[in-house]
């Protein structure tokens, strides 16, 4: 990749076949870390691409799946209807799960950590507030303000990259499940990636 973006994302490393699925090939980006943590989040208001909205309004396909999920953390969630179907769209479960998250009030959410321990939390959907996000990003970091620095001028330089990339700007992004950035402290030490 010649684009400014090339600092911010993994190194690519080709395509790999298994099964009879492609996939693609990425820099390891907890190499070299001992005892990694992992704060991964969801970055913008919206995650999910214009043409998949436009495909499920064109051809609606109910999810039980997604139906589940949302009952799980909210039984009034659904409407009337979607409690008859036992199941709602796709893009009606993504609208919902950005709503009751920070991606709308704060542009990211949190989607889950991992610690070096190997515990693991994605209770996370409901974390909305400005204050309930900084809690998170606190307890992560174990109060260390270095650290928290650290991340906050990785994504200002991240957003600054985007700004000027010529891919970013010519393209509509969507992060998958994976979520975008992956923020990897070891011992003091700490590193942000974008993703997926």
């Amino acid at each position: 990749m010649a684009d400014a973006l090339r600092g911010c994302v993994p190194a690519f490393h080709g395509v790999v076949e298994r099964d009879g699925e492609s996939y693609l090939q990425l820099q390891d980006l907890l190499d070299g870390f001992d005892g990694p943590c992992v704060l991964d989040c969801k970055m913008g208001v919206r995650t999910y691409l214009e043409e998949e909205l436009t495909k499920a309004r064109e051809r609606p396909k109910l999810r039980k799946d997604m139906y589940k999920k949302m009952l799980a953390v909210d039984p009034a969630a659904p409407t009337e209807e979607e409690h008859a179907q036992r199941a709602v769209t796709k893009p009606r479960y993504m609208q919902w799960r950005e709503g009751i998250s920070s991606s709308t009030t704060l542009g990211f959410r949190i989607e889950g950590v991992k610690k070096a321990d190997g515990s693991c939390s994605t209770d996370f959907k409901t974390t909305r507030s400005r204050e309930q996000v900084i809690r998170v990003f606190e307890e992560f970091v174990q109060g260390d303000a270095e650290v928290l620095r650290r991340y906050l001028n990785r994504l200002l330089q991240i957003r600054d990259t985007l700004e000027v990339s010529e891919f970013f700007s010519r393209h509509e992004t969507s992060w998958s499940d994976n979520g975008p950035s992956g923020c990897v402290p070891a011992v003091n030490d700490a590193c942000m990636w974008a993703r997926d």
